[in-house]
């Protein structure tokens, strides 16, 4: 169909299009060049191909070249480097759900853009297929690992607010908590996978991200009673790190993995906040029971 016979506004999306598509060539094209794993890299840019042959098909409507959004190519790069090829590239795809949605409105004008829309679907099917990222392989190890210590310290930081009062005390006491329960957590994860019959070094990589994700968690909600705040402002900074904690990690996860956001986040942040009341119920009996002053 003629250009002339496309509305005004039709032809204004159709040149949006035409400008994500030699954005997202770019994109790809850098990624692909930075990518060590070589399979990955063919992909990466065979979609890179496709994306810059979607462009100058719109081309033929517009009648001049696209410039590439840079700023939006910089954003997903440094995305992809500092968070992974794989959430970099799943946030990607969730723009070309969105533009698939606006393909559409074109194809009544434009009847030949189902194929471009039956190319982008084949590039989703790619993208799943190509991950292969070694922290998301482990990603289970991870969650064992953030979960407890969420969930334990959290606990333990709030009774020991209530029963010893004291932040540096609470603070050296948690310290000592953690990082002794880091180290029995990653020896269980290794165990764990050892009679499951994982080979060494695997299950090496599973007790190490899993004592690693347990210690940072630690160090992150052990910070506030170090500030030398009052001790129960002190609790109230280390329940929001720790719903901060969980709000990201569960984004991230959400997105790299395609799982639900909500669920998990809301699950994960009950059962550690319902702990952590729980713990400050139990040190306040404790204290009135055996009461020590310090």
């Amino acid at each position: 169909m003629s250009d002339q016979k496309i509305p005004q506004n039709i032809l204004k999306t159709i040149k949006e299009m035409q400008a994500g598509e030699i954005t997202e060539y770019h994109i790809y094209s850098k990624l692909a060049k930075k990518t060590k794993d070589k399979n990955n890299a063919q992909i990466l840019q065979k979609i890179a191909d496709d994306e810059k042959r979607h462009s100058q098909f719109w081309e033929k409507y517009t009648h001049k070249p696209a410039k590439p959004n840079y700023f939006k190519v910089f954003y997903f790069y440094l995305i992809a480097r500092l968070f992974g090829l794989t959430f970099g590239i799943k946030l990607m795809e969730k723009g070309e759900k969105n533009a698939q949605v606006i393909y559409q409105s074109v194809l009544k004008y434009i009847p030949e853009a189902q194929q471009i829309i039956d190319e982008e679907d084949v590039h989703e099917k790619e993208l799943i297929a190509m991950i292969n990222e070694e922290m998301l392989e482990y990603v289970g190890s991870i969650v064992l690992g953030l979960n407890d210590a969420l969930v334990e310290l959290t606990g333990a930081l709030a009774g020991l607010t209530f029963a010893l009062q004291n932040t540096r005390l609470i603070a050296l006491t948690g310290l000592i908590t953690g990082i002794a329960a880091s180290f029995s957590m990653a020896a269980s994860e290794y165990l764990s996978n050892k009679s499951e019959g994982e080979k060494s070094g695997e299950a090496i990589k599973s007790s190490l991200y899993t004592g690693t994700a347990y210690i940072i968690t630690v160090i992150l909600l052990i910070i506030p009673f170090l500030m030398g705040l009052n001790v129960f402002l002190s609790l109230g900074l280390t329940l929001f790190i720790a719903i901060l904690i969980i709000f990201l990690f569960n984004y991230y996860i959400s997105v790299a993995k395609d799982y639900s956001f909500k669920k998990r986040f809301f699950e994960m942040a009950t059962i550690s906040i319902g702990v952590a009341a729980l713990s400050f119920g139990i040190g306040a009996i404790i204290k009135l029971i055996m009461p020590v002053e310090i």
